[in-house]
């Protein structure tokens, strides 16, 4: 089945770092794509990058489902109607998915601040994928597989773009149980791991010391991970463990390192930048973002619009060219 890729917001590297990926795929694969931008910003930006001695596509060759420019777009000169304009590629891919046409989107980064200058109240593009799919309960979960070893690294939030001082009231046992429940459907279906490893991260510092350092883990977060774990006797699910030391495992399991601490299969850290930094440290370049919940598959590189570097052909297109492949992966029967 064929996937819809969107532009993301027109003056970022979305554009670039597109032309860039598909060059990388095989001549008798750019049929599987549909693109769901504007024809002209990517001649555009098809110009620019061979003028700078890129490799790139021509979008020629692309099936491009074309949406007017509401206005001028610039390389690194976003405005609200650039924002308004990734608004309308990812409308346009999430409503080929509901219809079938595609079996998956690969989003490019978008602006959130844009979004709301162009009078769109969603937080980002997870948020906006559920609303129009009527899916109350998604994961934002991160993927990335070892260049090195082929281990992937797969960590999913239990929560996601709120405040830091928000989090432990938005963290509740029934938000810990559906997002472990989706965790253990999208790796038991879509990754075939039947009997699958999860951590979950402490919120406190050392899971809270006994109470010593925060009371979430004693009075609620242990008890709900053990009523967890005799609901899916075919899962192993371990923690809280301690944050500062979790992922040591996946860094020795990333870069091939003699075992000292256990790896998993998946990771659930409880806010955004606990799950998000060693991901970037261990996976930038490989990560990919999977919304996981949906009728449908989506991936999105792990990155963001870098409206500052648009337009000078700089742009590295390795996670928007993994989250290809991961769709292409994650949909194959």
């Amino acid at each position: 089945m064929p996937l819809a890729l969107t532009l993301g917001d027109p003056a970022g590297i979305g554009p670039e770092i597109l032309l860039k990926a598909l060059a990388q795929c095989p001549e008798d694969a750019l049929g599987q794509f549909f693109i769901s931008g504007s024809r002209d910003v990517l001649t555009q930006t098809y110009r620019r990058l061979c003028q700078q001695g890129h490799s790139a596509v021509d979008p020629d060759r692309l099936q491009v489902w074309d949406h007017p420019l509401l206005a001028p777009v610039q390389p690194g000169q976003p405005s609200a109607a650039t924002g308004a304009m990734s608004v309308a590629y990812l409308e346009t891919a999430i409503a080929a998915a509901q219809a079938g046409t595609v079996a998956g989107i690969v989003t490019a980064p978008i602006s959130k601040a844009l979004w709301q200058a162009a009078g769109y109240g969603y937080p980002g593009q997870t948020e906006v994928l559920a609303h129009h799919t009527g899916r109350t309960e998604v994961g934002m979960l991160f993927l990335g597989r070892s260049p090195r070893t082929s281990w992937v690294l797969a960590t999913l939030l239990a929560t996601t773009h709120i405040p830091l001082a928000q989090v432990p009231q938005h963290l509740t046992p029934t938000v810990l149980q559906q997002k472990l429940e989706l965790l253990i459907r999208f790796l038991q279906d879509c990754r075939g791991l039947r009997q699958p490893r999860i951590a979950v991260a402490g919120l406190n510092p050392h899971s809270g010391e006994q109470g010593h350092l925060g009371r979430e883990e004693v009075d609620w977060l242990i008890p709900c991970l053990a009523t967890l774990q005799q609901q899916y006797p075919n899962v192993e699910i371990t923690g809280p463990a301690p944050p500062d030391t979790l992922w040591i495992g996946a860094a020795q399991a990333w870069w091939g390192e003699q075992p000292q601490h256990p790896s998993y299969n998946a990771y659930l850290a409880l806010y955004h930048d606990q799950g998000l930094i060693p991901v970037k440290l261990l996976a930038f370049h490989e990560a990919v973002n999977t919304t996981i919940g949906l009728p449908f598959i989506r991936t999105s590189p792990d990155h963001g619009t870098a409206f500052d570097i648009a337009g000078r052909g700089s742009a590295d297109a390795r996670s928007f060219l993994a989250a290809i492949h991961w769709a292409q992966e994650l949909t194959t029967p």
